[in-house]
C-alpha cells in the first residue's frame, strides 16, 4: 500500500512585535521671569586688602554712556566707628535665564591716594549718599543687570502723598537667597511730607522693617504706567535709604523703636554724577 507522501509546511511568520511611538519630547522651559527691579540691586562687601569688614546694598544707575554703583557715604568711609575701607565688591549675575550663575566684581575705592567714589553735600552739610563710577569695559560681557537713569527720577511738582506705598529693595545683614543671589523688598510708606525736607535735611522718612546692611537700598515707587524711556522697569527713583531714625531721649526698657528711616532724596545723583 502506497503510502502518502507527508509534505512539510513552514510556519506562518511570526507577527511584527507592537512598536510604541516614541515619546513626545519634554518642551524647553520656559525663561526665567524675574522683576526687573530686583536686577537693579547690588549686594556690597566692603574689604580692607583681603580682610572683609561690612556688607550694605546699593543699586545702579546709570547716565549717558557711565555706569555708577550708588551707596550710602558712609558704606565707603565711616569715621565714627572707625570704617575705612579700600575697595568693595559686589555680586552680578552672568545668566537671566540661570540666576544662580554670578560671580564677583571688585573695585578700588582709592588710585593714588584720592577717593574714586563722590559723595554729596548741601547747604546743611553732608548727605549720606556716595556713587562709584563702574569701568564698563571691565565688566563680565554676560553681566545681566539694570540701572536706573535720570528720566527714573521724581519729577519735581509731581505729588507724592503722605502714605504713598513704597519699596526698599536691598540685602538686610547681607541676607539674600543664596542660591540665585537675588534681594529682598521691603515695604514702606512715606512717612512725611515728600515736599518738606525733613529737619531741614536733604532727606524725607519711610515708615519700613529695616536691618543693618539696608544701607544704600534704592527707595522706589511704582509708576501707573511705564513711559518713554523707562525700559522694562516702571519704577520711580524717590531715594536712597541711608539708616533708621530714633530718639534720643527714648527709654529702651519702656519705649519701642520708632521703626522710621531716612531716605535721602535720590536728585542728588544728577550733581554726583556729572562729568
Amino acid at each position: 500500500m502506497a503510502q502518502k507522501k507527508a509534505t512539510a509546511r513552514a510556519a506562518p511568520a511570526a507577527a511584527p512585535a507592537p512598536t510604541n511611538p516614541p515619546a513626545p519630547s519634554a518642551p524647553p522651559p520656559p525663561p526665567l521671569v524675574v522683576e526687573s527691579l530686583l536686577l537693579t540691586a547690588a549686594r556690597i562687601g566692603t574689604f580692607d586688602g583681603t580682610r572683609g569688614l561690612t556688607n550694605a546694598s546699593g543699586f545702579f544707575f546709570e547716565r549717558a554712556d557711565r555706569l555708577f554703583l550708588v551707596t550710602s557715604r558712609h558704606v565707603m568711609i565711616d569715621e565714627p566707628s572707625k570704617h575705612f575701607p579700600d575697595r568693595v565688591e559686589i555680586e552680578l549675575h552672568l545668566d537671566e535665564n540661570n540666576l544662580a550663575s554670578s560671580t564677583g566684581f571688585s573695585m578700588p575705592l582709592y588710585r593714588n591716594g584720592k577717593s574714586l567714589w563722590r559723595q554729596g553735600k548741601d547747604a546743611s552739610g553732608e548727605i549720606d549718599v556716595a556713587v562709584l563710577e563702574i569701568e564698563r569695559k571691565a565688566l563680565p560681557a554676560a553681566a545681566v543687570y539694570r540701572a536706573f537713569t535720570p528720566r527714573h527720577l521724581h519729577e519735581n511738582g509731581s505729588l507724592v502723598e503722605v502714605g504713598t506705598s513704597l519699596l526698599i529693595v536691598g540685602f538686610p545683614m547681607g541676607f539674600h537667597d543664596t542660591l540665585h543671589h537675588m534681594p529682598v523688598a521691603r515695604h514702606a510708606v512715606n512717612a512725611s511730607s515728600f515736599g518738606l525736607r525733613f529737619g531741614g535735611e536733604g532727606y524725607f522718612l519711610t515708615d519700613a522693617r529695616t536691618h543693618r546692611g539696608t544701607s544704600g537700598s534704592p527707595v522706589v515707587m511704582r509708576m501707573a504706567a511705564a513711559e518713554a524711556g523707562h525700559g522694562d522697569l516702571p519704577w520711580r527713583l524717590l531715594g536712597v535709604h541711608s539708616a533708621r531714625l530714633d530718639v534720643g531721649t527714648r527709654d529702651l526698657k519702656l519705649d519701642e523703636a520708632l521703626g522710621l528711616n531716612c531716605a535721602w532724596y535720590a536728585d542728588i545723583l544728577l550733581t554726583l554724577t556729572e562729568r
